[in-house]
């Protein structure tokens, strides 16, 4: 917050500034009229000198010099004055882009700032994630079932998964599945009728079928599921052992579903645009195929393609073709979560 407020500080002295420059520039174009307006009396009072000394005669002579060195200065005070006024009005105009580049470089920053925060709440979300998995496929009635999925087990599984579910709001529903991919239990049987459907092709299984201990986990990518409705769902997995144990011989894998649209529209909305700002900008998270996976404009999302002009950097800015500011930052992981490669990214319409 002390980041944001200090970039407005800066746009608005950037607004100071360029209004007070305005006001020099006026300034200055008004001092130099009037140094024209003096030296326009000077021509005529030497006109009149050297009239008066042409009336003398000889006498006038000496007069007539004077007249003469009156209009050379005169001329002389012009033509400073005119290079003043270029000098000047260059200067301050220069003094203008020199600030208004500044102030576009610091709200572009503020952008990129504003991309990885959106992007480090949902890795933090995440990471969360990856230790629920991992510690409910430890759950005795869990590593019971996968072991040996009597009725009487999987209808006690499917209870625990239940009474894990009633504490957390962002998960969809929890899948205990054999190893060919089986679905033994379900923590919201009444809602999600999945036990014994197949889901051997599902990429979430294969990734989690390979597991290595149980120390590890995996993700695939967002996607919709079918047989929880359609929603968006980031599915982490990982392998339930005999016994519980790390090393134990793998029985099963555990699914847990994240309830993806909800969980990721509130961080693309919540990111701290003021209003006005915020009816220029579209906020995004991207996945590391480019994908839409979030928009705080609702579309696009899972079918449209964002690439982002990065040129390798992780973080940074860019004008596009059409004009638009896009800031970008990808994820630097949180914790042991190394992230997945996504984006925040921002778009925003100049002012």
């Amino acid at each position: 917050m002390h980041m944001a407020a200090a970039m407005r500080d800066n746009m608005s002295l950037s607004g100071v500034v360029g209004a007070s420059a305005q006001q020099l520039k006026v300034s200055a174009a008004s001092n130099i009229a009037s140094i024209h307006n003096i030296t326009h009396r000077m021509h005529l009072l030497a006109l009149n000198a050297l009239i008066e000394a042409a009336h003398a005669g000889d006498k006038g002579a000496g007069f007539s010099v004077v007249a003469q060195e009156v209009k050379s200065v005169a001329g002389e005070i012009r033509s400073l004055a005119e290079a003043l006024g270029v000098e000047l009005t260059g200067r301050v105009d220069s003094l203008r882009v020199a600030v208004d580049a500044l102030a576009a470089a610091a709200r572009s920053d503020r952008l990129g700032d504003l991309a990885l925060n959106a992007v480090e709440i949902i890795d933090r979300n995440l990471y969360e994630r990856t230790c629920d998995v991992r510690w409910w496929a430890t759950d005795s009635a869990v590593v019971d079932c996968a072991l040996s999925p009597t009725p009487q087990a999987q209808a006690f599984a499917s209870h625990r998964l239940g009474v894990i579910l009633s504490s957390y709001t962002v998960y969809l529903d929890l899948w205990l599945c054999d190893l060919k991919g089986r679905v033994l239990a379900n923590g919201r049987p009444d809602q999600f009728n999945v036990v014994g459907a197949d889901a051997h092709d599902e990429r979430w299984f294969k990734l989690g079928r390979e597991l290595p201990s149980g120390d590890e986990f995996a993700v695939a990518d967002i996607d919709r599921c079918a047989r929880l409705g359609n929603a968006q769902v980031a599915t982490y997995v990982a392998s339930v052992r005999e016994g519980g144990l790390v090393d134990g011989r793998a029985t099963g894998v555990l699914a847990i579903h994240f309830d993806w649209e909800p969980q990721a529209r509130a961080v693309v909305k919540g990111v701290r645009l003021d209003p006005a700002e915020a009816e220029r900008s579209r906020v995004m998270l991207v996945d590391a195929h480019d994908r839409v996976i979030a928009a705080s404009d609702g579309r696009g999302i899972l079918s449209e393609r964002f690439p982002v002009d990065a040129k390798g950097r992780d973080s940074g800015f860019y004008e596009d073709a059409a004009g638009r500011i896009v800031a970008f930052h990808r994820t630097p992981g949180y914790e042991t979560y190394r992230g997945l490669g996504w984006r925040g990214v921002i778009e925003q319409i100049p002012e």
